[in-house]
């Protein structure tokens, strides 16, 4: 499960200024496997950023650059599905990350939030409404670990996919395939 915090929401413009990745290893979360890495953007993030993931310029300042943790990012993905709520976010900037080096994501990925969406569809809930991942992830009885902080986000998607994937494998069996299937809008 990956998390990004970034300056913005467009990968050709803004930067990743926060990582997390929380392995699922045998539909167990591999607490020991956890990479994180703080970067230092090329601009600093604008206040209502701020406000949101709270890295200040005094924080990141001190950070190594992107290229110098892209080694630690590609380790923890290699072999690995992505799995992230919202999905496109992520995607799209470790994309524009991995694009100079001539690498891009993997297929397939996973979406929480669409998974969740699809969920709610089973349950007479309607598709059209976001599914945030606090909110999901509360509907399943689950924590919401420190909020918008990667690592934290991190490991409430890798608890929240694992009781989707046992939600929607009581439905019908699932594979990576399906639920890549019910990942797509």
């Amino acid at each position: 499960m990956v998390d990004l915090e970034t300056t913005g929401l467009d990968p050709r413009h803004d930067e990743i200024v926060s990582f997390a990745a929380v392995p699922v290893d045998a539909g167990r979360i591999s607490v020991g496997g956890v990479v994180t890495a703080t970067i230092r953007p090329t601009t600093m993030p604008p206040p209502e950023t701020i406000r949101i993931h709270g890295l200040r310029p005094v924080d990141l300042t001190e950070a190594p650059s992107l290229p110098e943790v892209l080694d630690r990012i590609l380790e923890a993905l290699t072999g690995r599905h992505l799995v992230a709520h919202a999905a496109w976010i992520e995607r799209g900037f470790l994309d524009a990350a991995l694009r100079p080096i001539g690498l891009r994501v993997g297929k397939p990925v996973l979406d929480t939030a669409m998974l969740a969406r699809h969920v709610t569809d089973l349950e007479g809930g309607q598709r059209d409404q976001p599914v945030r991942l606090a909110v999901a992830a509360r509907r399943f009885g689950l924590p919401v670990h420190r909020p918008h902080v990667a690592e934290g986000d991190a490991l409430t998607t890798a608890q929240l996919f694992l009781a989707l994937a046992a939600h929607l494998d009581l439905e019908s069996e699932q594979t990576v395939s399906s639920l890549a299937r019910l990942s797509k809008a």
